[in-house]
């Protein structure tokens, strides 16, 4: 298996002395091949496969701190080097300094003695401490760079190039108002900045590496020093999945379970993190069955979900189709022609996204839940992707865009989209500018042309940004939802009468029917069905003159004016004239009117 693409970055940054400080976030809680020359190899931690591929390296020498435990070293006879080189900086001794000095004798030998004895002394118990003080760590891992840049009176290193592994780094460095930090928190930011900053460190030979999670969840006065670099790790591509499922084995005494196509396998488990993929595999294993496809899917869904939480994401999985969608003969007709065929594809042809503008009440969620069921598809509907907590906005966006990019194939709904996403002006909020921009710069992103698409609803159109409309993200098509009209409103009359009259109304008593409701919206008709029903259940089948009169009684919401103004914004916003209503007099002319009767509406004071 070759070597991870991350890793080559890394040692890219590292062996051209690109940066002393690099930030490796991502998927880095997951499980890595680490190859063997006479086997499979096995499947280890990140920290395990760095210690593993460099510490045969004599070039430089690893040293490793984990929140909850000590600083260890690479190899067994690196923590002596590592105290020598300590003690040499502190006392100006070298080892051979304190031999010949004890041979020599008297007092002034038995002085330095004690003062190499002492500051080796200091070194072990900084190391002591270091297990439940990471600020103290911190600064000792500091003075150990400082030992290795040192030159002894030969003009020799003390120590070979340190490369220091931070485990959690985000624990230990957490974003957040700098000014509510613990003040060791505090302590920990400045010791990082005078450490990164260091001319001597920049041009040494020593490199610090941040392990976490979410660059995010590090605190920007460190990820945003000109001397810290990122290298991301991503979820696992199909190729290591499958690699991991053909070498799958199960524990002692269990049997391989019966697994679909290895293939086949790893795409359907795109999404899924090595370690999620084994608990998975795990499971198959105990229960002595087949790995179906459901269980597949479930694994899937709940990984996500507990990665990004429920409160951001949900899988949607509609059951109704176009067929169940009454009227919009135009709208779905173009759907099943156009818009269905070019989501599916994953070629040139393929939609990076598209918006549905419409007056509330139109059924814009409806339709395009029909058009998720039809498409078969993962549907991801995004929920809320900001915090109420600093800096955890940026976390949950870095999580979101690592499972995109290892989704095979995604639709991305987002319903009323202008309120999850703001505009990129100056009179914006930082969060909400940096938010938005990360999501066009995703729409655009040809590595996800074909596999993401983004489906954004919304009520006011307007309120998208100009560069979430443009043509190569939302903007390749704008879609109006409009109030039924014509033969399509006739068909939510009829609609509302089936199952409720004892006999089909004839064709007088639809016409009133359809005088009475010319201004209803598809929820209007939707309401006044669900009531009407609930009365027949009541006291058996309606007559028509009940039902007309049931309609009469009905008082439309006081919302007519800005109803209208989101439908003008649609029309006006529409980026195909065939799915408009007839006009007269010619396309131009109509738009016109149609903005001309915004700045009317504007000036009464709808839709500000």
């Amino acid at each position: 298996m070759s070597k991870p693409g991350f890793l080559a970055e890394l040692g890219q940054l590292i062996n051209a002395g690109q940066s002393r400080s690099i930030v490796l976030a991502g998927n880095v809680h997951d499980l890595f091949h680490l190859p063997a020359a006479d086997g499979p190899g096995r499947w280890v931690r990140l920290i395990d496969l760095l210690l593993a591929r460099w510490t045969p390296s004599a070039d430089h020498l690893l040293v490793v701190y984990e929140i909850n435990g000590p600083i260890r070293f690479g190899r067994d006879t690196d923590r002596q080097r590592c105290r020598d080189a300590y003690v040499q900086l502190r006392t100006g001794m070298t080892p051979d300094d304190s031999a010949v000095r004890a041979l020599v004798g008297g007092a002034e030998a038995a002085r330095t003695q004690q003062l190499a004895d002492a500051a080796a002394r200091q070194f072990d118990a900084h190391l002591q401490d270091a297990v439940a003080q990471p600020t103290k760590a911190f600064e000792l891992l500091r003075q150990l760079c400082l030992a290795a840049r040192t030159l002894d009176r030969a003009r020799r290193r003390l120590l070979p190039g340190l490369l220091v592994l931070v485990e959690d780094a985000d624990l230990l460095l957490p974003a957040g108002d700098f000014v509510q930090l613990t003040e060791a928190d505090r302590h920990r930011i400045g010791i990082c900045r005078d450490w990164f900053a260091d001319p001597d460190f920049q041009h040494g030979e020593d490199t610090v590496l941040l392990i976490a999670e979410s660059l995010g969840g590090l605190h920007s006065r460190v990820t945003r020093m000109p001397q810290v670099l990122t290298v991301d790790v991503p979820a696992p591509d199909t190729d290591t999945r499958r690699r991991y499922i053909e070498g799958f084995v199960p524990p002692a005494g269990a049997p391989r379970p019966e697994l679909p196509a290895a293939d086949a396998l790893a795409r359907a488990t795109a999404g899924l993190s090595i370690h999620a993929l084994r608990q998975l595999l795990l499971g198959a294993a105990h229960a002595g069955r087949p790995l179906q496809t459901a269980d597949v899917v479930g694994k899937v869904e709940a990984f996500i979900q507990s990665q990004l939480g429920e409160g951001v994401v949900e899988f949607k999985q509609p059951t109704h189709t176009l067929d169940d969608v009454v009227g919009y003969t135009r709208l779905k007709a173009f759907l099943r022609e156009e818009f269905v065929p070019r989501v599916r594809s994953g070629g040139g042809d393929a939609l990076s996204g598209a918006a549905v503008a419409g007056p509330i009440g139109a059924g814009k969620t409806f339709i395009f839940e029909a058009v998720a069921s039809e498409l078969g598809m993962v549907v991801l509907v995004l929920k809320n992707i900001r915090s109420q907590w600093f800096g955890q906005t940026d976390v949950v966006f870095e999580q979101l865009r690592r499972v995109l990019y290892a989704l095979d194939k995604v639709l991305v709904f987002v319903d009323e989209a202008d309120t999850m996403f703001g505009g990129v002006g100056g009179d914006v909020h930082e969060t909400e500018r940096r938010l938005t921009g990360r999501i066009q710069q995703m729409m655009s992103d040809p590595a996800l042309r074909g596999r993401v698409v983004w489906l954004l609803l919304t009520a006011r159109i307007e309120r998208l940004s100009p560069d979430l409309r443009r043509p190569g993200r939302a903007g390749d098509l704008i879609l109006p939802v409009l109030d039924p009209d014509g033969a399509d409103r006739m068909a939510f009359v009829r609609w509302l009468c089936e199952g409720v009259l004892a006999a089909p109304p004839a064709e007088a008593e639809l016409a009133g029917l359809l005088a009475a409701t010319q201004a209803w919206s598809a929820a209007g008709y939707a309401s006044m069905r669900s009531g009407l029903r609930s009365r027949a259940r009541r006291d058996g089948p309606l007559t028509p003159d009940a039902v007309l009169a049931l309609v009469a009684d009905q008082v439309p919401a006081a919302i007519g004016p800005t109803r209208r103004w989101q439908e003008l914004q649609a029309r006006v916003n529409c980026t195909r004239k065939s799915l408009l209503p007839d006009v007269t007099g010619g396309f131009d002319e109509a738009r016109a009117g149609w903005e001309a009767e915004l700045r009317e509406l504007e000036r009464a004071g709808v839709g500000r």
